[in-house]
């Protein structure tokens, strides 16, 4: 009676990176009214900086108020049918910002950039301008789990993993890329693209120049596309500084005879650097005509509302606040994930070096029983039901190695995750006791068989 796709299992829905949310909302910990609930540390909010965005709100009442700058109500302008196209005011604002973020180094012009709902409309938007159903994109693992919904659910379109490994600190190598490129061609699927998050998402790392000139070299000879996420670019809060793909394809676009930046594309949002997700306000830019053209006609299915682009284009506006937030943001964020690193070290835990994002790949392997993802499986329904924790499990972002854990650190105060810590270092002090028995009883076993067996050749001896 229904579609294919309204009974299909595709969505990605039951990865583990969903049950740890639906586990967490029928117990969430709160500091008084439950505080034996679990701790969200699975959703990559960015909730350190609120205060800075609310005390512009509060400055500014005219414009919470939809009034402009004379006082006068401009409620029936929004209220009224927009254009897809977005308002100028606001695209005009949004391109200054990214710039403001990649230290102006590169410019962005208003008109190659498309706003959807939020950066999953946006990849989603930008996947069904560049592939066909059955098509492949090309994407480094780990990667964030909401992809296998955001680039296939709908689209019909294949991901083919680039399997990345903690031997060089998960980099993209370009054997890891013709590998996967030469495994689509086996399985009769034609690429046409590569789609990178910039800074990683879940890693928390940023990409070198050198690698991102090396994806562009590939993308050329390929005759692909690549797609840079950079939803976390506002983020970095340590050096190396970030440098983004559209940076990297102008140096090469000024060395080669190629129209390199017309198979480059970027998708932003404001949902990470600005914390706000509920807002839903995402972009592609694309200096491809063909796929701004496209991309703009799709963009009715997921228009951003125009009160939220009025609010937005004022508060970008405010280059002073903007530049204060984006100071004390990365400040408050980088104290945050010194927090959870240390917290977690004297536990034994170590978290992969990073610069950039709302949390930390965790190294959890010398916890596991054995070195599978069943194991792997184990540990995080023990995290999730006996400590209290919903952490990510690395399989369900499709690391190749099982043991590593996404443990976000911005979505909470300081108190929470100091709670949280707490309960990691009991739970690791209890398996380590618990595995020093087990060990002390098999010691105890294993000397006792060695008295018997050297008993009976005691016996043995004697009877000869």
């Amino acid at each position: 009676m229904l579609s294919s796709k309204a009974s299909s299992n595709c969505h990605g829905q039951d990865s583990l990176y969903f049950l740890g949310w639906q586990v967490y909302e029928k117990n969430p910990f709160h500091e008084v009214e439950n505080p034996t609930g679990i701790i969200q540390m699975g959703l990559a909010e960015n909730q350190l900086s609120f205060d800075l965005v609310e005390s512009w709100l509060r400055e500014n009442p005219d414009v919470m108020g939809l009034k402009n700058k004379d006082g006068e109500s401009v409620f029936r302008d929004l209220a009224l049918f927009q254009d897809y196209h977005g308002m100028p005011a606001f695209k005009n604002e949004l391109v200054e910002y990214m710039a403001k973020i990649r230290g102006n180094k590169v410019k962005f012009d208003p008109n190659n950039l498309v706003l959807a709902a939020g950066a999953t409309s946006a990849n989603e938007t930008l996947i069904f301008c560049l592939a066909d159903p059955g098509d492949a994109i090309l994407l480094p693992t780990p990667s964030y789990a909401g992809f296998d919904r955001d680039l296939k659910w709908r689209t019909g379109v294949e991901i083919v993993p680039i399997h990345c490994s903690s031997s060089n600190g998960f980099r993209i190598s370009m054997f890891a890329l013709e590998e996967a490129y030469e495994r689509a061609q086996k399985l009769n699927l034609k690429v046409k693209g590569v789609l990178i998050t910039n800074p990683s998402n879940p890693l928390g790392t940023t990409m070198t120049k050198d690698e991102l000139q090396s994806l562009i070299t590939f993308a050329i000879d390929k005759d692909i596309h690549l797609i840079s996420d950079e939803v976390f670019s506002g983020t970095v809060f340590d050096s190396p500084c970030f440098i983004s793909i559209m940076e990297a394809a102008m140096d090469s676009n000024r060395k080669r005879n190629t129209d390199v930046l017309s198979r480059i594309h970027i998708v932003y949002s404001l949902s990470k650097d600005l914390g706000l997700p509920g807002f839903r306000v995402g972009m592609i830019y694309s200096n491809n005509q063909t796929v701004v053209s496209a991309a703009t006609k799709m963009s009715s299915f997921g228009l951003v509302s125009s009160q939220t682009q009025y609010l937005l284009s004022n508060m970008l506006a405010n280059k002073k606040f903007t530049s204060n937030y984006m100071k004390r943001n990365q400040k408050r964020l980088k104290k945050r994930k010194e927090m959870l690193v240390s917290g977690l070290k004297k536990s034994g835990i170590n978290c992969l070096k990073s610069n950039a994002g709302l949390f930390c790949w965790v190294d959890m392997r010398h916890l596991l029983c054995s070195n599978t993802f069943e194991a792997e499986t184990d540990l995080w329904k023990k995290i999730l039901c006996e400590v209290g924790l919903n952490i990510s499990p690395g399989s369900s972002f499709h690391c190749s190695q099982p043991g590593w854990f996404r443990v976000c650190f911005a979505n909470m105060n300081q108190s929470t995750l100091q709670v949280a810590l707490r309960r990691i270092k009991d739970f690791v002090e209890r398996s380590s006791f618990s595995n020093q028995q087990n060990m002390g009883s098999l010691s105890r076993k294993l000397i006792s068989n060695w008295v018997r067996k050297l008993s009976s050749a005691d016996r043995e001896e004697q009877e000869r």
